[in-house]
């Protein structure tokens, strides 16, 4: 397998277990590319213009030249992250994006929040082996300071996540969801034109 697909492979959700030393390898390598690009982009001054190319790099895929990054910025995979138009990333968001993380048209996330695609098994024998499970984040939402998104998680267009929530499972489109773990508190109102 090369490194495209291998990176396909990963895009597709597959497991990985510690003991393929291949797979292991090919994981390890795209990580210190992420690093070296993510160190690109936090350690010195770039122009709006620039980050959107560094995240092109740093993705392999297209990003529209309406979004906007405030570094720094970090990642341990770095292909598997899809960014919608005018998208915000405010500074110190995590990412650990192997499981696919997939952000929608005009959705803001801010200043140190993470989100995290993977997880571990939890039986002994599985313990090493990583599970991937995507995050959909729709259009237009909003993701307060700090707030966790864990692993398989669907956030629904429209809604608001509250600095400091943990979110362990889908919100519902057009609500705001707050807390430990996050739950609803409350329904976004349509405005009338």
């Amino acid at each position: 397998m090369n490194m495209d697909e291998f990176i396909e492979y990963c895009r597709a959700g597959h497991p990985i277990a510690g003991e393929d030393k291949a797979l292991h390898g090919m994981l390890t390598d795209c990580s210190f590319e992420a690093q070296r690009m993510t160190m690109k982009l936090n350690t010195s001054y770039h122009s709006k213009e620039e980050i959107v190319e560094i995240f092109r790099e740093l993705t392999g895929r297209e990003v529209d030249d309406s979004f906007m990054c405030f570094p720094p910025f970090y990642t341990d995979f770095g292909k598997n992250i899809t960014i919608g138009k005018d998208v915000f990333f405010n500074t110190g968001c995590s990412f650990q994006d192997r499981g696919g993380i997939h952000i929608g048209d005009g959705s803001l996330i801010g200043m140190n929040v993470n989100i995290a695609t993977l997880n571990h098994g939890l039986d002994m024998k599985t313990r090493n082996t990583t599970y991937a499970s995507p995050v959909t984040i729709g259009k237009n939402v909003w993701i307060g300071s700090g707030a966790t998104i864990l692993p398989g998680v669907t956030i629904g267009d429209r809604a608001v996540v509250a600095a400091g929530a943990v979110v362990t499972k889908d919100v519902p489109e057009g609500t705001v969801v707050a807390g430990v773990p996050a739950k609803v508190v409350k329904a976004i109102e349509e405005e009338s034109e």
